[in-house]
């Protein structure tokens, strides 16, 4: 088994980022901005969980923060 790296890793790792950005505005269509907010949450929790190591979701959350 591969060890799971300890910081985060912010090179491009999407193939076609502009195809994810386009599926991410598509989700939200027709959503109020109350079902768009709750929407990224679940989002954020599911690829979390994929993340699985709570610093470098920490880190992941400082580096949007200052973005």
């Amino acid at each position: 088994m591969q060890a799971m790296p300890e910081h985060l890793d912010t090179g491009a790792r999407l193939a076609a980022p502009d195809d994810f950005y386009e599926a991410l505005i598509d989700a939200h269509q027709g959503l109020s901005t109350d079902e768009s907010h709750a929407l990224n949450a679940r989002l954020v929790l599911l690829l979390a969980n994929q993340v699985g190591q709570l610093p470098v979701l920490r880190e992941a959350l400082a580096a949007a923060r200052e973005a």
